[in-house]
């Protein structure tokens, strides 16, 4: 008996130690598996943040946000192949002279293009010339017409608060350049609107280079010119517009302010402001010592000279009398507001104003190193020539 209940204790202990064997390999087996999805749901999660995150660097790489000169917050592509400029006028030359092409750009305002067509741009740049400037319709932007080019970027003038609303409800990243950012300096603008290029294409670096130069050009001028007693200064006139009838001149709060005083002379027209309408009465008042016509009118200085325009007499006219009567040159754009071409208008003023003072200052071989500098071209002599003497159609104003 004793023997049987030995034998019947050791099975129990057997099936009890089965038991807690096949308990332990059981719990094992559970929680390897627990430890695999638990691995398996951590990889998973790693790797769902990780496509996120890759994810939202790739849209941040396609994208650029910059704050333009209007103040707006705008989120550009970072690819801009399709550029419309419209109300900036000289901004076709400042484009191509930072990113060295024109093929990007696939509409412009047409004053833009009768600028273009006649200064030495397309030399260089050709393609600009396939351009669209059908989207502006008697001087505002047709915004239908304008998708139709279907533009990653548009430029616009910063105050034409309308036009950029256009450009809002279409859908369309819209960037404002300001021509007052600067007080009308017209250096500080030519820097602004380089530096937002800057901005707009990630490229600080070249923008500041181009900035640099320009602003050396300024110091070099003005540091000689604020020195001149102001009765050794000319009585200068800029006439802005001049056809037809009607003629203009700018006064102080506008770039023919800063041109003439930082060249060394004075603005006859200082008590007007802007642009305004003016008769030959007025201009008998100031006889002024020296006139220059800018490329927005189609008269040329020896029109004055010749005194050849119907109803109006220059012959009594100081500087008529005098032979100091001068057209603004045109180069990659009309040398009167800032442009591309904008240091090479002081130093061209300054040696026309103040030519005793910058009697050393060599125009020609700075015209030259300027543009195989910034244009990558040789100049000739015909160049230079075209340059210093543009034709009536530049002006894009016809005389009836």
């Amino acid at each position: 008996m004793r023997h049987k209940r030995l034998i019947a204790c050791m099975a129990a202990v057997g099936v009890m130690m089965a038991a807690i064997t096949g308990c332990s390999s059981n719990t094992t087996e559970t929680t390897a598996a627990a430890t695999t999805q638990a691995t398996e749901a951590a990889t998973t999660a790693e790797a769902t943040e990780a496509e996120t995150t890759v994810a939202e660097t790739e849209a941040e790489e396609a994208t650029r946000t910059i704050v333009d000169h209007a103040g707006n917050e705008v989120t550009l592509p970072a690819e801009l192949d399709r550029v419309v400029i419209s109300g900036i006028l000289p901004l076709p030359s400042v484009f191509v002279q930072f990113r060295g092409t024109a093929e990007e750009i696939v509409g412009m305002h047409p004053s833009s293009m009768a600028a273009a067509e006649n200064s030495y741009l397309i030399n260089i740049y050709p393609e600009i010339l396939e351009a669209d400037t059908s989207f502006v319709v008697n001087g505002a932007v047709n915004v239908e017409e304008l998708m139709k080019l279907d533009p990653d970027v548009v430029f616009y003038s910063a105050t034409n608060v309308e036009e950029y609303e256009l450009y809002k409800k279409a859908g369309i990243p819209a960037v404002g350049f300001s021509t007052t950012i600067a007080d009308y300096d017209c250096v500080e603008t030519y820097a602004a609107w380089i530096d937002q290029f800057g901005k707009i294409y990630g490229e600080q670096e070249a923008a500041d280079a181009i900035i640099a130069e320009g602003r050396q050009v300024a110091e070099e001028i003005i540091s000689v010119t604020s020195e001149i007693p102001e009765e050794e200064k000319p009585r200068v006139m800029i006439i802005m517009n001049y056809a037809n009838g009607v003629m203009k001149v700018v006064g102080s709060n506008f770039f023919s302010e800063y041109w003439i005083e930082s060249a060394g002379g004075v603005n006859v027209a200082a008590d007007l402001s802007s642009s305004n309408e003016v008769n030959m009465e007025q201009v008998y008042e100031w006889d002024p010592d020296m006139i220059f016509i800018t490329n927005f009118s189609p008269y040329l200085a020896e029109d004055l000279l010749n005194n050849t325009i119907e109803g109006y007499d220059w012959s009594n006219v100081k500087a008529v009398k005098e032979g100091k009567v001068y057209k603004f040159p045109l180069g990659m754009y009309r040398w009167f507001p800032p442009a591309s071409d904008t240091p090479l208008v002081l130093q061209w003023l300054a040696k026309t104003i103040q030519p005793e003072l910058f009697a050393d200052l060599d125009m020609d071989a700075e015209i030259r190193e300027f543009y195989k500098t910034h244009y990558h071209v040789d100049l000739t002599d015909e160049d230079l020539e075209k340059i210093y003497n543009p034709t009536r159609e530049a002006s894009g104003v016809a005389l009836k």
